[in-house]
């Protein structure tokens, strides 16, 4: 069941994001764990967190700002509903980056969907790496 987070569930969260960002070995490790729960601390306060078994999204009004399963939760279905849970929060549409490098969730994205709207160098991130921000709208 997919479950609203809560501030007691920042660890949680952490610990799906932190292994599933290692798997993205073209990016630098840019924070500590401890600025990670203080990073995702506030995103949970002033943003709308989700957790679906070791499966977070969380949204900052019409954007999908994160969305990340753990490693061993990857293909089990738990990326799929918590997309889907957040097409049924903002049914008119969305948009999210996701790193140009990022095969795997840019297929998983197109597969659901959203379609890429602009490319950057990546010079509009911390990481300077290069992105593609994509959009869902429902089809009308």
């Amino acid at each position: 069941m997919i479950r609203r987070a809560t501030a007691a569930d920042v660890e949680e969260i952490v610990g799906i994001i932190e292994p599933s960002f290692a798997l993205l070995d073209f990016l630098p490790n840019l924070h500590t764990h401890e600025e990670g729960l203080a990073f995702f601390g506030q995103a949970v306060q002033n943003g709308e967190a989700y957790i679906l078994g070791r499966g977070v999204a969380i949204l900052a009004g019409d954007r999908l700002t994160h969305l990340y399963i753990h490693p061993d939760e990857i293909g089990t279905g738990v990326g799929h509903a918590l997309f889907e849970h957040v097409k049924t929060l903002r049914p008119e549409g969305f948009d999210f980056w996701v790193f140009q490098q990022n095969d795997r969730a840019r297929r998983f994205y197109e597969t659901h969907g959203a379609v890429a709207l602009e490319f950057t160098d990546g010079a509009g991130n911390e990481e300077k790496t290069p992105d593609v921000r994509y959009e869902w709208k429902p089809e009308r």
